[in-house]
């Protein structure tokens, strides 16, 4: 069976073909592209949503037969097409879920529409080293930073989750009050590994708390105050305030997900999500885990972003384990919010 995913929750318009095997085997990816609006938004400082809309509408039907040409299969090889219904921003959803189900029904083929964090969640079973269930999954996508267990595919229990700014938030808004280009949270990272991670003593809320939320909106606001007395004007200032930020994001995320799996006595963890592709965080993720005895799967950078992979791979793993089917409904709907533990873990 060929699937077709199609992602479009934000500023990345993303399309893979996969394809399933065995039901004991894991689905394989054929062909992706991806195009990523950064450069557009970055004059603005942010994602602007309309502008967004705008690209992947200019970007999402020639992504589907670069894909198509690339796997060298017509698009009537395709089986089912898969979407992303949410979360996200509303108007560039409604592209994708526009476009799936125009394709679809042009073809008299199934549709589904999938959670775009079930994606993130899913994503490291495209690398060589998948995990197996249950695992705790640290979800840290955009303005979610979110503590799973994961006990098998559909059955998410919320542990945590922040109550303000989430870790990407945090980057992003700290990049900016140094004066760093958009998308910040690489930026911050890659002057941060000149700067002193104990330079300034940022404050860690909520890590001595008895439970496994996050908050960094405090975070932010110191940052604020330390560039404003010390300037950031100068290269070693930057980098320090840089460094201790990220030190700052990176130790509550590494001890938020070990206790979280001390908690379940889960003995894997996943890390998924734009986030999980800081170097910081996962050379001391591993590191703790090794001391741990625990097991921690990453996704390969390019599917730590927004793609069409995940997305393809969550709708193959639904339908080959039987937990979701296709429908032939080409009335789409989008679900800009839409929490991961609404999302059912039997066929509706």
């Amino acid at each position: 069976m060929l699937i077709l995913g199609i992602e479009s929750s934000c500023d990345e318009t993303g399309v893979a073909l996969v394809q399933t095997r065995e039901v004991q085997d894991l689905p394989v990816l054929l062909a992706q592209c991806l195009y990523t609006q950064a450069a557009m938004h970055e004059a603005f400082g942010g994602v602007v949503p309309e502008l967004a809309s705008r690209d992947h509408i200019r970007r999402v039907v020639p992504l589907v037969e670069q894909v198509m040409a690339s796997a060298r299969l017509p698009l009537s090889a395709i089986d089912v097409v898969a979407y992303t219904k949410g979360p996200g921003l509303a108007g560039a959803l409604l592209v994708g879920a526009g476009t799936a189900c125009a394709l679809a029904a042009s073809l008299a083929k199934p549709v589904m529409g999938i959670h775009h964090l079930e994606g993130h969640l899913l994503s490291p079973f495209l690398s060589d080293d998948p995990p197996e269930f249950p695992f705790v999954a640290l979800l840290v996508s955009g303005g979610h930073t979110q503590l799973m267990l994961v006990n098998a595919l559909g059955n998410y229990q919320l542990l945590g989750e922040t109550i303000d700014d989430a870790a990407g938030e945090a980057f992003d808004k700290s990049a900016k009050l140094l004066g760093l280009g958009y998308p910040g949270g690489p930026a911050l990272a890659a002057i941060a590994m000149h700067g002193k991670s104990d330079a300034y003593a940022f404050p860690r809320p909520l890590l001595h708390q008895p439970n496994l939320n996050f908050s960094f909106a405090g975070l932010k606001t110191a940052v604020l105050t330390q560039c404003k007395k010390s300037g950031y004007e100068l290269p070693q200032h930057q980098a320090d305030i840089a460094a201790s930020t990220q030190a700052a994001i990176v130790e509550v995320l590494v001890k938020k997900s070990l206790r979280a799996l001390e908690e379940t006595g889960t003995r894997r963890l996943v890390v998924a999500g734009g986030v999980g592709a800081n170097r910081d965080l996962r050379q001391q993720l591993t590191a703790a885990a090794q001391r741990k005895g625990v097991t921690v799967h990453y996704p390969q950078a390019e599917w730590c972003t927004d793609n069409g992979a995940m997305i393809a791979m969550a709708a193959a793993m639904r339908l080959q384990s039987g937990v979701e089917q296709a429908l032939a409904n080409y009335a789409f709907d989008v679900l800009p919010r839409w929490p991961l533990t609404h999302v059912s873990s039997v066929a509706e």
